[in-house]
C-alpha cells in the first residue's frame, strides 16, 4: 500500500492501470526490497506500463522493460511482465530483472545503511565473480544465462532473478555466491525452500 501511494503510476498507449496491475508491481518489488530496512528508492517516481513491447526514445530500442534514472521512471511491456511472472522457474522475472537495476543505482546515490550494504557486497560479489577460477566455473555452469554476461550490473539482475526463482539449485551450485546475495538484500531465502 505505501509503495503504491508514493509511486506514481501511468498506462501508455491505451493501457489502462487497474488494481490488479499496481498490486503485481509492488509485490514484486515489496519481494526484492523486504530485507531492506529503507525500501522506498528515491531514484524514481513513476511507474510506466504499456500494453506490449515498446520503443525507447531513451536509446531509440524496443524494450520489455527499462529503469531510466534520468527520467525518474521504469518502464515495463505488461504482456511481458506477465508472462515473466507466471513462470517462476525459469528465472526470467522482467520486474525483479528492472527492481535490481533500480536498488543498484539507488545504492550508488544513497548513504542509507540499507543501501551502504548493497553497494559493498556489489562490490564483494564483483570482485568474488571477476575470479579467474571462478568466472570460468560460473560460465561452464550455464546456470547464468549468456545475457548475464553483458556487464557487472546485468550479471547482478540475472543473478536475483535465480536467487528468488530457483534459490535450491543456486544454493547447491554456487553456495559462496549465493550467501553473498542473501547478505546482498538482507534476506534469508533458505527458511522458503
Amino acid at each position: 500500500a505505501v509503495y503504491i501511494q508514493k509511486y506514481s503510476f501511468y498506462g501508455k498507449e491505451n493501457f489502462e492501470v487497474t488494481d490488479d496491475v499496481q498490486l503485481i508491481i509492488a509485490g514484486t518489488f515489496t519481494m526484492v526490497s523486504f530485507g531492506m530496512r529503507n525500501y522506498l528508492p528515491t531514484v524514481f517516481n513513476k511507474i510506466i506500463v504499456y500494453p506490449s513491447e515498446y520503443y525507447s526514445t531513451h536509446n531509440e530500442q524496443y524494450h520489455k522493460g527499462e529503469f531510466n534514472p534520468n527520467a525518474r521512471a521504469i518502464a515495463f511491456s505488461w504482456e511481458d511482465y506477465l508472462i515473466s511472472h507466471q513462470d517462476q522457474t525459469n528465472n526470467l522475472n522482467l520486474g525483479i530483472h528492472e527492481f535490481v537495476h533500480v536498488l543498484h543505482f539507488q545504492s550508488q546515490k544513497s548513504h542509507e545503511l540499507s543501501f551502504i550494504i548493497f553497494s559493498d557486497l556489489f562490490d564483494q560479489i564483483v570482485e568474488y565473480v571477476t575470479s579467474e577460477s571462478n568466472l570460468d566455473r560460473i560460465i561452464k555452469s550455464n546456470y547464468f544465462r549468456v545475457y548475464a554476461f553483458t556487464n557487472n550490473y546485468e550479471f547482478l539482475a540475472v543473478m536475483l532473478e535465480h536467487f528468488f526463482e530457483t534459490p535450491k539449485q543456486f544454493l547447491n551450485e554456487f553456495p559462496e555466491l549465493y550467501l553473498k546475495v542473501e547478505k546482498l538484500v538482507n534476506y534469508n531465502e533458505k527458511y522458503f525452500i
